[in-house]
């Protein structure tokens, strides 16, 4: 059975206010969250060290690749032959909190303030995803990517086709007013804490794993 295409929302807001309101709301974080940028990129030289940014190709708009910027949450802690210890291994204590509360997603705010991404919209995953994904799921990336694309409701699952078909109902009903409720989600759950973005657990998608039942990773 041939998969239905999306229509992606074509409108006022989501060509030109969309856009506005991306460098306007950008801006203002940027502005009144710059002392904890200062605290958080202090707290990185004693624990991590530097550089105190980790950034990573990422597919953007029409699958365009862009860098992003995070705050890192691990050391550099390498083994007696110079390999880099597993990612547990070099997670501190401090990297546990800026994860857990998303803070280490901030810098992803200068990226929405230059229009490489948007403050919602689909996740921009890994470079690798571009070839696996089906006709219909590669037309999340017909809009900018964005810092998050969460479900208006609380689930108990997330599998891959959770997260792609999340993403394919945004770009088909988003508005002022999805963006609106979608804010107040991605607040929802950053207050209450991320425990699977602290252990990373999350397998990587591989194209045959589209209906995984991943409820214990975000449990």
């Amino acid at each position: 059975m041939e998969e239905r295409l999306p229509n992606v929302k074509k409108s006022v807001y989501t060509i030109v206010i969309k856009r506005l309101l991306d460098i306007f709301l950008s801006s203002l974080a940027i502005s009144i969250l710059s002392p904890l940028f200062l605290l958080i990129a202090i707290f990185e030289l004693i624990y991590h060290g530097s550089p105190i940014l980790y950034s990573q190709e990422r597919p953007g708009l029409h699958g365009e690749i862009f860098r992003i910027y995070k705050f890192r949450s691990m050391t550099n802690a390498t083994d007696k032959d110079g390999e880099l210890l597993p990612g547990e291994q070099r997670l501190t204590g401090f990297g546990r909190i800026i994860r857990r509360f998303s803070l280490d997603e901030l810098p992803e705010l200068f990226c929405i303030f230059t229009g490489k991404m948007s403050i919602i919209g689909p996740r921009p995953l890994l470079v690798n995803y571009l070839p696996l994904y089906t006709e219909r799921h590669k037309m999340r990336h017909e809009v900018r990517p964005g810092f998050a694309c969460v479900p208006l409701e609380p689930i108990k699952t997330w599998s891959w086709n959770d997260q792609f078909e999340n993403d394919i109902w945004y770009i088909e009903n988003c508005s002022f007013l999805v963006d609106c409720k979608m804010v107040f989600a991605v607040l929802r759950e950053a207050i209450a804490g991320s425990k699977y973005r602290v252990e990373d657990t999350r397998t990587e998608f591989t194209g045959a794993n589209l209906y995984y039942d991943a409820k214990h990773d975000v449990e």
